[in-house]
């Protein structure tokens, strides 16, 4: 198992981030128990900034091994080491995750193939605040509507979190951990530790985080602070070699301030169950099946009194809070059946979900206060990937699900006013088909592979779209009455080379999405900002490439490129909250025992902006400028069980802002227009990692 150590370090104007990087994909960082740097070794890179796809628009990597930046407090922090992602920040936390410019559900985002959706209507406890994503194992991304295994409504792709427990072969302990201190006072431990025997195994991960504020390059303090810890326990029986049953169980909470937002983060309060049976090794046509149950509760607070005091001048100027809660259960079961040179994995999953809140004015006094459900959710899917091995390398793909998905509005009234809901206990009912067929091929002569699908979607509007919107299309009574489901369709294309000095690939994609869900912002008058939301027609497209370069056994240059494009045909305006292009150089030498890096991050200007137009809690404010910070990094191991690395990101200590960015806040002294809230200035941190 593993045990995770992190050391505290301070300074007035530094900010923590994760080891800069010195290559786009992973490489033996080592040495032997003898202390022998020289001799080979298979453990782990001490850095890595973004790798190759390890299959056709699959990324799988460790989530455990340190990279650029700084080491993620939460999932969509780390999301950002793989090209094409990047997320809407709330402050130093907590950030929201965008893939090609796609938000909100239209990601599928599962931890232990469980769903964790978040409570508040604007999405301050997105799925990722509940992730730390040191406690895991393995992250899996899947680019784009190519595959039907996890859940419906993917359109721009599938991310999953995941734990695994290589199987004891005889009694024995296992443990892991790491130790990370930086400036602002942040400070991390996590620990893993697993013992078991042949039959069985007992595993604790936990972790602790927290940060104060950082400062932006120009020395200015920007609210962004956070506190959090999570504990997840497993046991395991494995009474063979191809069986597993595990029930796990897990908690955790946390605060964070908001610098874009009127309230903050005062509770993250997490429960998780879960119970999974695994059986493989099977004889015949039938290979493997594998079942699971899930229970997650997320129970968050918001106000604007217990991390800020509330603004007499501002739109709250008394303390008040809100308190939401969601309740989800669900499960999957699937069949792997293979036979001559077919294969099928083949199930099918459900899920059904209720959120309620209380708020009043007054420090506390939503406590005293009953809970009222205004939402319930269900979904039932049905789903098969069917595979065929074809001659000289080829393969084709084929996939299809269909899920029957229903919500029913719960809310008594709606609006400030207190208005009688019109679609009270109304409940709304889609049959929603998906699928895609793609083509692999691997040169059996040239280290060369290229694959090419299509895929379509159909995904129904989430609790965000339907429920927080303050009106919905026009001539509809609101947005549950009015919005229509996603519907997506998309090529992909990709291709990868690899030899011994070169690693290069590239995915390239373009669709076309009807009745795209898009929100509308309005200000000024008595209500201040109010949205609506409404169904366009767009059209997207854009590519992410990367290559790596081994100019001899110790030193490596590498690069990536991620761009997305996307326009509301309707209007034929931009479609909003597109990321610019983004590049990234690096290079770096490792001899085993110590390693050195560098990382140069270059983003060009955004003007291609839909104004007032955006998504759930994201808007575009303007164009933006173009930056580039440069981030060092080293490392030293000290045998197999210890390592220390160490670096600084914006070295040059460079003010700058993302194009995704909430407004900051008036509460917090910025003006009452939007004003972008700006990243951290230079940071620098230390990392120790343990393992036994």
């Amino acid at each position: 198992m593993s045990i995770s150590l992190r050391a505290a370090m301070r300074s007035s104007r530094l900010s923590v981030a994760v080891s800069a990087a010195l290559c786009l994909s992973p490489s033996a960082v080592a040495a032997t128990p003898d202390g022998d740097a020289d001799s080979p070794s298979t453990l782990d890179a001490i850095v890595v900034t973004a790798e190759a796809p390890d299959s056709p628009l699959t990324w799988s990597t460790d989530p455990k091994i340190p990279r650029q930046p700084v080491p993620a407090s939460d999932g969509a922090d780390y999301l950002k080491t793989i090209p094409g992602f990047t997320a809407l920040r709330n402050g130093g936390s907590n950030g929201d995750p965008v893939l090609r410019g796609m938000f909100g559900s239209r990601l599928n985002l599962l931890t232990n193939d469980g769903s964790m959706p978040g409570a508040c209507p604007a999405r301050m406890d997105n799925p990722l605040s509940y992730v730390s994503p040191e406690t895991y194992d393995r992250l899996i991304v899947v680019k784009g509507p190519q595959t039907v295994l996890w859940g419906p409504g993917a359109s721009a792709g599938t991310v999953r979190f995941e734990r695994s427990v290589e199987r004891f072969g005889a009694p024995g302990v296992r443990a892991s951990g790491r130790l990370l201190g930086g400036a602002f006072g942040r400070n991390d431990q996590v620990v893993d530790l697993e013992a078991g025997n042949p039959t069985g195994y007992a595993r604790i991960n936990g972790n602790r985080s927290e940060s104060d504020d950082y400062e932006d390059g120009d020395g200015n303090t920007v609210p962004s602070s956070w506190k959090k810890w999570n504990l997840d326990v497993a046991l395991g029986w494995t009474p063979d070699a191809h069986t597993r049953l595990e029930l796990s169980a897990g908690r955790g909470d946390g605060e964070a301030r908001y610098a874009g937002r009127g309230m903050d983060g005062s509770r993250f309060r997490r429960e998780s169950h879960a119970l999974r049976f695994e059986r493989g090794g099977l004889e015949g046509v039938l290979k493997s099946m594998e079942a699971t149950v899930f229970h997650n509760r997320a129970d968050h607070v918001m106000d604007n009194y217990s991390l800020r005091d509330p603004n007499p001048a501002g739109p709250m100027p008394m303390p008040m809070a809100s308190n939401v809660d969601r309740r989800t259960y669900g499960g999957r079961v699937a069949f792997d059946w293979r036979w001559s040179q077919w294969s099928l994995d083949a199930g099918m999953d459900a899920q059904d979900s209720r959120h309620r809140e209380r708020s009043a004015m007054g420090r506390g006094a939503y406590r005293a206060l009953p809970w009222t459900t205004d939402a319930t959710t269900s979904n039932l899917g049905v789903f098969g990937e069917l595979s065929r091995e074809g001659r000289g390398g080829g393969k084709w793909i084929a996939g299809a699900r269909v899920d029957r998905a229903g919500t029913t509005d719960k809310r008594a009234t709606t609006g400030m006013m207190g208005m009688p809901n019109p679609t009270a206990d109304r409940i709304r009912r889609e049959t929603l088909p998906s699928g895609f067929l793609r083509f692999e091929q691997a040169a059996t002569t040239t280290p060369l592979s290229w694959y090419a699908g299509i895929g379509h979607t159909r995904r129904m509007p989430d609790y965000w779209e339907l429920f927080s919107a303050d009106m919905g299309p026009t001539g509809a009574a609101n947005a549950f009455a009015g919005i229509e489901p996603e519907r997506t369709t998309q090529v992909d294309i990709g291709a990868r080379f690899h030899s011994q000095r070169i690693d290069a690939w590239v995915s390239a994609y373009a669709g076309r999405i009807d009745d795209y869900i898009l929100f509308t912002y309005r200000s000024g008058g008595m209500m201040g900002t109010t949205s609506s939301v409404s169904n366009v027609d767009a059209r997207i497209r854009g590519a992410e490439a990367g290559i790596e370069f081994r100019a001899d056994p110790h030193w490596k240059l590498g690069a990536t490129l991620a761009h997305a494009w996307g326009e509301n045909r309707s209007s034929g305006q931009a479609l909003p909250q597109m990321p610019p292009l983004d590049a990234r150089l690096s290079a770096g030498y490792d001899n085993r025992r110590w390693n050195l890096g560098l990382l140069l991050r270059a983003v060009a200007g955004q003007d291609r902006v839909a104004g007032n137009q955006g998504n759930v809690v994201g808007r575009d404010l303007g164009p933006s400028a173009g930056f580039a910070t440069l981030a060092v990094n080293g490392g030293y191991r000290f045998g197999e069980r210890l390592r220390l690395t160490a670096g600084v990101d914006n070295l040059f200590d460079r003010a700058y802002s993302e194009h995704l960015n909430l407004a900051g806040s008036a509460d917090f002294g910025f003006p009452a227009d939007p004003v972008r809230i700006n990243e951290p200035g230079r940071t620098a941190w230390l990392k120790l990692d343990f393992e036994y």
